[in-house]
């Protein structure tokens, strides 16, 4: 649309008249010459507005406004001194609606952009976490199928470490019976000596000299005064031991290392990214401490367990020699150990006594103990309990001071106030004082209760070392019939 005239944005665009200010039209420069406006330089007047120049009659769309961007066609425009200033100062509905297209366009550009990143980057951050946890549990699939071999070779290994610990404790009874054929008392001076070298192991105030131990030296002093046997086979079962202790080392060795393997592959495995014993160890991929490869790894079990069984065979070999060496014992022996055996009964029965009656004591002491301890919690609510009502008239009395002038009158409210917070205080220190009396008393059951647990700890050391040490293998002490040498 051409300008005509005077146009309708020059009239509603002038200025408001006031009486300190002419009128635009009156001003010098509107009588200038309006040409001056079109020789200033195009460069400088980019943000004029189109009325100079042809304009559609429809809605421009983008690529018009391209166009009309980079080939502006001048309109015939008559101006006039009064339309000047609007035509300097004002832009046509066209540039306004080219300024919001250009930002929707943008808008939308940086929208798409942002848009098209954050699903990139969500996709990316799912296929990672995807990979990372399909990556954690094959790995904690090879450590589980590490730890099910570890297990079968240490379920091979403790099989064969019980067989060799029964053939060795086998092993001692043939060599112990060897030398009561050799001198009659060997057996039983071995288990004389085996029951008084347990005995030393007695605790504290149970390490006293009794009938037990009393009857014990005198059956080492009655075996020694029969000794007379053969010998030949005796250095041969010692060797023999030797040979299965050692096979049982070895054993036992490669068992400790496959127990804490398998209690640090089981920490491995069972490590989750919510675990707490986990943090970073830089560098540690490329260190590579082993020693052994999977074969080479189960063919060093294979060989122990194949070492241990070549022992055991020959151990039973020489049992078997053993057993035809056997020879005849004495009745002295014999008495004497039933003597023994008397005295060990009557000290299982007195220790059992005594383990009873300091168990009732523990007892009566750990059920004073949670009493005491429930006093306490009492004592300590109830002086949390006093916390908030000394808190109240403390504040009361607080705020009270805070009345103008001659309203601050210590009154009878201000006295019992005053009362309060003394009589709280009070409450409060006596339920201090209980509270530490109740303390010390815990304190005192708690050592009191430390006491009969230890005193309790050596009565059970004293009856296991008695009744299961001593006593269970004295009852594989040889009859009659293998005292001379028959089984």
């Amino acid at each position: 649309m051409e300008l005509m005239g005077s146009t309708l944005a020059a009239t509603y665009a002038r200025p408001k008249t006031s009486h300190f200010l002419p009128a635009i039209s009156t001003m010098a420069s509107s009588y200038r010459n309006p040409q001056a406006a079109l020789a200033m330089n195009p460069s400088d007047n980019l943000w004029r507005t189109n009325s100079y120049y042809k304009s559609s009659s429809t809605v421009p769309t983008p690529s018009s406004i391209q166009r009309e961007n980079l080939d502006l066609v001048r309109s015939k425009t008559m101006f006039y001194p009064s339309n000047r200033t609007a035509l300097s100062t004002r832009y046509t509905p066209e540039d306004w609606y080219k300024s919001n297209m250009s930002n929707y366009r943008e808008s939308e550009s940086s929208r798409k952009s942002a848009e098209r990143l954050r699903r990139d980057t969500i996709r990316m951050m799912q296929d990672k976490e995807q990979l990372t946890r399909l990556t954690q549990e094959k790995t904690s699939k090879n450590i589980g199928e590490r730890l099910n071999d570890i297990v079968f070779w240490r379920a091979e290994l403790s099989h064969e470490i019980d067989n060799m610990v029964t053939e060795i404790a086998a092993l001692n009874e043939v060599k112990r019976r060897l030398e009561r054929a050799l001198a009659e008392t060997e057996g039983p001076l071995q288990v004389s000596q085996e029951c008084l070298y347990h005995r030393e192991k007695r605790m504290s105030i149970d390490l006293v000299h009794d009938h037990v131990e009393k009857n014990l030296i005198k059956e080492v002093e009655v075996i020694k005064s029969c000794q007379e046997r053969m010998r030949r086979h005796l250095d041969r079962a010692i060797a023999q031991l030797a040979s299965n202790r050692a096979a049982q080392h070895e054993l036992e060795r490669d068992m400790s290392d496959k127990v804490t393997a398998q209690r640090i592959d089981g920490r491995c495995h069972h490590l989750r990214n919510t675990s707490d014993a986990i943090g970073y160890h830089r560098g540690i991929d490329r260190l590579d401490p082993s020693l052994s490869l999977p074969d080479s790894w189960s063919k060093f079990t294979d060989d122990n367990i194949l070492l241990s069984q070549s022992e055991r065979a020959a151990s039973q070999k020489l049992r078997d020699e053993i057993e035809i060496l056997l020879s005849t014992t004495s009745n002295e022996m014999w008495n004497q150990f039933n003597n023994a055996n008397v005295a060990f009964t009557n000290r299982v029965s007195e220790i059992a006594d005594a383990k009873n009656s300091l168990q009732t004591h523990l007892a009566k002491t750990l059920q004073e103990i949670f009493q005491t301890e429930m006093l306490i919690e009492s004592l300590k609510k109830a002086l949390r309990d006093k916390e908030c009502p000394l808190k109240v008239a403390q504040t009361r009395l607080e705020e009270r001071t805070r009345r103008p002038n001659m309203e601050l009158c210590r009154d009878n409210p201000h006295h019992r106030l005053v009362g309060e917070v003394r009589e709280i205080e009070d409450t409060i220190h006596k339920l201090q004082e209980r509270l530490m009396e109740a303390q010390n008393t815990l304190q005192t059951l708690v050592r009191t209760k430390v006491t009969l647990e230890h005193d309790l700890s050596i009565k059970a050391n004293s009856l296991f070392l008695d009744q299961e040490k001593c006593m269970s293998m004295r009852k594989s002490f040889p009859s009659m019939p293998r005292l001379v040498g028959y089984t």
